[in-house]
């Protein structure tokens, strides 16, 4: 019997998830018996899955499980399949952001790393992404995804012809609780890194933004002003983002600026399918692969399981306290990429035919490599 026992609720969900999800386990499965600990995984409904099944995004079953397990561990949600221009119809992605709120996931980790043996997959130039390691620190559970929205016709518009017709809105908003524990969050991280801030905003139009910023330099202020920290538009970011990646250490923002600029990171690295995420909260956090669903290549077992992988050693280090066994799969997905295996997304005209491995193949490598 093993000496430690954890429940990890998995969320397969959409697309490739349970592909890629199956290869997380098997490489946790492998690590649990090198250290003596059995990982128990059960299996829950969420996203399109849910939607077939029951008719619900986010059953209360699967919200239940997650709750009561260690963590959880998700793949990926959505499709074309469930896309609908009926604002009442359930979309997959409504799971997701019930799932983070009724686990109160209001911090979102990703790392974004150049592995060497990488480098060449990016599209920038080798010396701009030479020592690119950075973190992005999402607020996760407020902003303008979880403000009031609605959409009616109006039928008393004015302006060009009357001004009739749809009118939508959504409201972005932010509590100051909100911004006060995200701040710590960043600050906190940048003490055991680079010692660094990037806050971003739009202070320059949005009242949430000058919120935003005087809130975090209060906290800079009185309770890290160990740490560097300088403010950035978000445009500009984009921008800097692409023109000097290896000058950033942690970058710090709200919900939907860092789900636009988490992507854009992490594509400096030249595939989605190598980055890992954590959403975490004071109490069972989430762990996820910053890929989509991909359903165009869903059930061809091609898609690259290693940002899941990743994931698996986030879940080890930040719900479980594995430090050391979550540093054994970093080094076993280096050491296979140092090998020169690949999958196709990640592959370029020198990778040998013979080196470029199926999902499953893959999984295996880094088992071995373990």
């Amino acid at each position: 019997m093993a000496a430690k026992t954890y429940k990890i609720c998995c969320l397969p969900g959409d697309g490739i998830g349970p592909e890629v999800i199956a290869e997380g386990k098997k490489v946790l499965a492998a690590v649990g018996a090198k250290a003596d600990v059995e990982f128990i995984f059960q299996d829950h409904l969420i996203g399109g899955a849910a939607i077939d099944a029951c008719g619900d995004p986010l059953p209360d079953e699967t919200l239940a499980a997650a709750k009561a397990a260690d963590a959880v561990f998700l793949a990926s949600v959505g499709g074309p399949k469930w896309d609908s221009t009926d604002p009442n119809a359930p979309r997959p992605e409504q799971g997701l952001l019930r799932i983070r709120k009724g686990l109160g996931l209001y911090t979102n980790l990703r790392p974004v790393k150049i592995y060497d043996a990488l480098a060449s997959a990016s599209t920038l130039r080798p010396e701009v992404i030479r020592g690119v390691d950075m973190v992005l620190v999402r607020e996760l559970t407020g902003g303008i995804y979880f403000g009031r929205r609605e959409r009616f016709y109006d039928e008393e518009g004015a302006g060009e012809n009357g001004g009739r017709g749809q009118r939508a809105y959504d409201m972005m908003e932010y509590h100051e609780y909100e911004v006060v524990r995200i701040a710590r969050q960043a600050f906190e991280a940048a003490r055991k890194r680079k010692n660094k801030v990037t806050s971003v905003d739009k202070r320059n139009v949005l009242e949430t933004s000058r919120m935003w910023r005087e809130i975090v330099h209060r906290v800079h202020d009185e309770e890290y002003p160990d740490v560097e920290l300088e403010d950035l538009l978000v445009d500009n970011t984009a921008m800097q983002l692409i023109s000097r990646p290896a000058d950033f250490d942690v970058v710090v923002t709200e919900n939907m600026f860092g789900d636009i600029l988490s992507d854009e990171a992490a594509q400096i690295t030249g595939s989605l399918g190598m980055l890992a995420s954590a959403s975490l909260g004071d109490g069972v956090s989430l762990f996820e692969p910053s890929a989509g669903s991909a359903p165009d290549i869903a059930g061809l077992g091609v898609a690259n399981p290693l940002a899941q992988i990743l994931s698996a050693g986030m879940l080890l280090t930040y719900a479980l306290d594995m430090t050391e066994e979550a540093g054994w799969i970093e080094a076993a997905v280096e050491r296979v990429l140092n090998e020169g295996w690949r999958t196709r997304d990640i592959a370029d005209e020198s990778t040998p035919a013979d080196h470029i491995l199926g999902t499953s193949a893959m999984g295996d490598k880094v088992v071995a490599a373990l």
